[in-house]
C-alpha cells in the first residue's frame, strides 16, 4: 500500500489506538481518531478528587524501551516527551503472619532478601529465574513481538531454537503447579503466581508458560513515569498532535460502513466518515457485535472465557504510613478460595489479596502535606451483578478489615474521599465487555492462538488493536498491538 494520500480512521484512543495514529500519521496518512469520551488514554485515566490525583488504571511500567520504539519509528526523541526511572523496589509484601518481604530489582538483592527473610536455599529460585528468563527470550518473544496467526511466521529461523527451548511442563502444568515444583516455598509460590494475574488469568488454570511474565519485572525490573502512569498516554497523544493526528472526542462511533465485505468508513455523532483503513481499538467482542451487527461473530468472541475484572478503590488518605511503598501486595492465606470466587461466582472472600499503588511516595504533590493516594485492587470476576452495590460494600468492608489487621490500625476514618470502579463502570467508560480488563483469559494452554489477530479475516481493510487482541494487555503488549496492526495495513 501506497499511503501517501490514504486516510485512517481509528475508534478510541487508548494507548494502542493512539500509538497506532502515530505510527499511521508517520507512515504518511492522514490520520482520524474518534473517541466516545471526553478524555484520552482509555484505562490509562486520570482522576482528580479533592486535592488527591489517581492513575485509573494500569500501574505498574515495564518494558519502557517498547515505547520509545514508538517515538523513534516517528523520529522524535524520546526524551522531549517523556522520563521515568527505575525502581530499586518493585513490590511490598506482607503475609498475614506478619512476613515483609521487599521484591529488589536485580536477581542478587532478591535472592539475598528471600534468604534473609524465609530462611531457605534459594537455588531454586536462583534457577527459576534464569528459566524464565530463557523461556521469555527463547519462546515469548515470538508470542509477543510476531504475528503467530500468520503460517510464515512458523517457517522463520527462530522457530527451531524455540522449540528446542519448550518443555511439556511448559503447556501442560499450570503455573501454580509449575510454581509449586520449582519454588516450593509457599510464600514464594503465591507471589509468583500473581504473575498469572498480569493478563487477567487465574494460576491454577493457567499454563505454566506464563510464568516468563515473571521476568520482566523480577529480571528486567520496574520503572517510575515521571508525572504518574498518565504521562504515557499524554506523551502519545502529543506525539499525535505533533504528527498531525486529529482527534474528535465526545464523539461515539455508532457503525462500521462495510460494502461487499469491505469496510468503507464509519457513522459517528450521525455524520459518515470514509476511511482506506480502520483500526479499531475498542473491544473486539464489541467491534463485531454492535459496530459491525456482525452477531455471529460476536457470539462466538462472547462464548470465550473473559479475564478477570476488579472492584478499585480510589482513597484519600489524610496519613503517611512509612512501612508502604510505590506497590503494595497484601496476600491471603487460601489464594485458591480467591480464584475460586472469580471463576465459579462464589461469595466474596473475606481475605482477598489486596494491591495498593500510592503514587504520592514518588511525587508528594499527587495528595495533600501528609496524606496519600491510595488505588485499592482487588480481583472480582467479569460480570455485571444486579446487587453490584451490596458486593461492592461487601468487598469494601473485608478490605477495610484486612488493611486495618495488617497495619495494626482502623484505617477507615482515614479515609476521607473516595471514588469507585467496578466491572460496570469499566465497562460504561472503556466498552471492555463485562468490564473484563484484558478481553479473554489466557487460562487455556492454547489461548494465545485464540485471541484475535490484529487484522479482520472477515472484512478487508478493518485491522485491531489493543488488549482484547493479539498479544494481549498490558502497556508492552498494547504498544506492541499497535505495532503489529500498522504492520499488517503496510503490507496489505
Amino acid at each position: 500500500m501506497n499511503p501517501q494520500g490514504k486516510k485512517a480512521i481509528i475508534i478510541g484512543s487508548g494507548i494502542a489506538g493512539l500509538s497506532s495514529a502515530a505510527r499511521l500519521a508517520a507512515k504518511g496518512f492522514e490520520v482520524l481518531v474518534f473517541e466516545k469520551n471526553d478524555f484520552y488514554g482509555g484505562k490509562l485515566a486520570l482522576h482528580v478528587q479533592d486535592g488527591y490525583s489517581f492513575d485509573m488504571g494500569p500501574s505498574i511500567f515495564t518494558q519502557p524501551f517498547v515505547l520509545e520504539d514508538l517515538f523513534t519509528y516517528c523520529g522524535k526523541r524520546f526524551s522531549d516527551y517523556f522520563s521515568y526511572q527505575n525502581l530499586q523496589i518493585n513490590t511490598h509484601n506482607f503475609f498475614n503472619d506478619g512476613t515483609e518481604i521487599l521484591a529488589y530489582k536485580g536477581k542478587a538483592n532478591f535472592v539475598a532478601e528471600i534468604k534473609k527473610k524465609l530462611d531457605i536455599d534459594t537455588s531454586r529460585l536462583e534457577s527459576y529465574l534464569l528459566e524464565a528468563e530463557r523461556m521469555y527470550n527463547d519462546i515469548g518473544k515470538i508470542f509477543l513481538d510476531e504475528h503467530i496467526h500468520d503460517l510464515k511466521t512458523w517457517t522463520t529461523a527462530r522457530i527451531p531454537k524455540a522449540l528446542k527451548a519448550l518443555k511439556w511442563q511448559y503447556l501442560m502444568k499450570s503455573m501454580h503447579d509449575y510454581h509449586t515444583q520449582k519454588l516450593q516455598h509457599p510464600k514464594l509460590v503465591q507471589m509468583f503466581d500473581r504473575f498469572a494475574t498480569y493478563n487477567g488469568s487465574n494460576p491454577y488454570e493457567a499454563p505454566a508458560m506464563l510464568s516468563m511474565i515473571a521476568h520482566l519485572e523480577m529480571n528486567e525490573g520496574a520503572y517510575y513515569p515521571k508525572g504518574g502512569m498518565i504521562s504515557i498516554p499524554n506523551a502519545v497523544y502529543q506525539l499525535c498532535v505533533d504528527m498531525g493526528v486529529q482527534f474528535h472526542f465526545n464523539s461515539k462511533v455508532e457503525s462500521i460502513i462495510t460494502e461487499e465485505g469491505k469496510t468503507e468508513g464509519i457513522i459517528a455523532n450521525g455524520k459518515i466518515f470514509f476511511a482506506d483503513v480502520i483500526v479499531t481499538n475498542s473491544d473486539v467482542f464489541y467491534t463485531y457485535y454492535d459496530l459491525l451487527a456482525d452477531k455471529e461473530k460476536g457470539e462466538q468472541i462472547r462464548q470465550m472465557e473473559r479475564s478477570t475484572s476488579a472492584m478499585i478503590f480510589y482513597w484519600g488518605v489524610n496519613k503517611e504510613y512509612k512501612q508502604l511503598g510505590l506497590h503494595n501486595l497484601f496476600f491471603s492465606d487460601n489464594y485458591k478460595e480467591e480464584f475460586d470466587y472469580v471463576s465459579k461466582l462464589q461469595q466474596p472472600y473475606h481475605d482477598p489479596t489486596i494491591y495498593i499503588n500510592i503514587t504520592s511516595k514518588m511525587e508528594p504533590e499527587h495528595a495533600p502535606t501528609g496524606c496519600e493516594n491510595w488505588f485499592v485492587f482487588v480481583n472480582k470476576p467479569a460480570v455485571i451483578d444486579a446487587h453490584e452495590d451490596d458486593v461492592t460494600a461487601t468487598i469494601k468492608q473485608h478490605t477495610i478489615a484486612k488493611l486495618s489487621r495488617m497495619l495494626g490500625e482502623d484505617i477507615a476514618p482515614h479515609i476521607v474521599t473516595e471514588h469507585t470502579l467496578t466491572p460496570t463502570s469499566i465497562q460504561s467508560r472503556t466498552n471492555s465487555y463485562l468490564g473484563a480488563l484484558y478481553g479473554t483469559s489466557s487460562n487455556n494452554r492454547m489461548a494465545a492462538f485464540k485471541r484475535h489477530s490484529n487484522v479482520s479475516s472477515r472484512y478487508k481493510g478493518l485491522y485491531f488493536a489493543g488488549g482484547s487482541v493479539h498479544p494481549g494487555g498490558g502497556i508492552p503488549l498494547c504498544l506492541r498491538s499497535a505495532k503489529l496492526a500498522v504492520e499488517k495495513i503496510l503490507a496489505d
